[in-house]
């Protein structure tokens, strides 16, 4: 029986594969009638999910007679190891996956994150959509710089900012995969309040900037960043950096916020907020929020 529906979940999605996305959420928990469980497929090779420590032995079977490399990882907030390999051929060091005809680095031995977020993929695509040419775009928090390299290949001129040099240096690496000379775009090393507040010292202005944070993180003074708390000064600051007709994409995937509470903080006086609904391989929860404010 589960088989049957592990079986249905992944015909589904079938679809969505094409030449330019290898890479979904082919089983989602409860929204596929199996709580607890999401699979995702990167270029073929597969990311078993669960909240526990255990996987049904009828759920191990389906996924070892796959044939597919299958690696498991714990959704578990105290846990940052690399997913444990379970099944098929091991996977040697980074590989790559498609995404709406972009390529992006993944590695299942960089710890808890893969490198990017398939949860994002109707954002990048939109983000690449508005940037026809010329634009500059401004991307915070950015990890490995998905939005950056879309928005890159869209035309505009890319502002990667992290605190992270390691996840700076993956994003250049995406770029380079996308034959994009990351030379020609920014990269900043630090906290974003502070370069926000830089830029707007400056006189700088962007034409569109995605603000997609962690629900918690601190930087490298100590200092703690909290989406519930620290969310719209972040937005306030954006603004004020943000050109004339530009736009801004704010996300979170913190879930004890509704999405008019989220929309009422990142709201600007005098621009618009739509709400853009998650992908559709995503069908057990809309836990990420997403507004385009503009």
């Amino acid at each position: 029986m589960i088989g049957k529906l592990l079986d249905g979940a992944v015909a589904k999605r079938a679809e969505i594969l094409t030449e330019g996305t290898n890479a979904l959420r082919l089983i989602d928990g409860a929204g596929d009638g199996v709580p607890g469980f999401a699979l995702e497929d990167y270029a073929g090779k597969w990311m078993a999910m669960t909240p526990g420590s255990e996987i049904s032995n009828e759920v191990k079977d389906w996924l070892k007679a796959s044939g597919r490399s299958v690696y498991w990882k714990r959704l578990d907030q105290h846990q940052k190891d690399s997913p444990l390999h379970l099944y098929g051929p091991e996977v040697g060091g980074p590989f790559h996956i498609l995404e709406n005809g972009l390529t992006y680095e993944v590695s299942f031995e960089s710890g808890y994150s893969q490198g990017i977020f398939l949860d994002q993929r109707i954002n990048r695509a939109e983000v690449m959509r508005r940037a026809s040419g010329g634009e500059k775009i401004l991307n915070l928090f950015s990890y490995t710089g998905g939005f950056s390299v879309a928005a890159a290949k869209g035309g505009a001129e890319a502002s990667t900012l992290d605190l992270s040099a390691v996840y700076l240096e993956w994003a250049k690496r995406n770029f380079r995969h996308n034959g994009m000379d990351d030379s020609m775009h920014h990269f900043c090393k630090g906290d974003a309040f502070h370069w926000l507040k830089r830029f707007a010292k400056q006189g700088r202005k962007f034409d569109g900037i995605v603000i997609d944070p962690p629900t918690f993180s601190r930087d490298e003074k100590g200092k703690v960043f909290r989406v519930e708390k620290d969310f719209g000064e972040l937005a306030g600051l954006a603004g004020r950096v943000l050109g004339k007709g530009g736009w801004m994409l704010c996300c979170t995937n913190y879930r004890r916020m509704s999405d008019q509470e989220f929309e009422k903080m990142v709201k600007l006086p005098g621009l618009s907020a739509r709400h853009q609904k998650m992908p559709e391989d995503f069908s057990e929860e809309s836990y990420l929020k997403s507004v385009w404010v503009e």
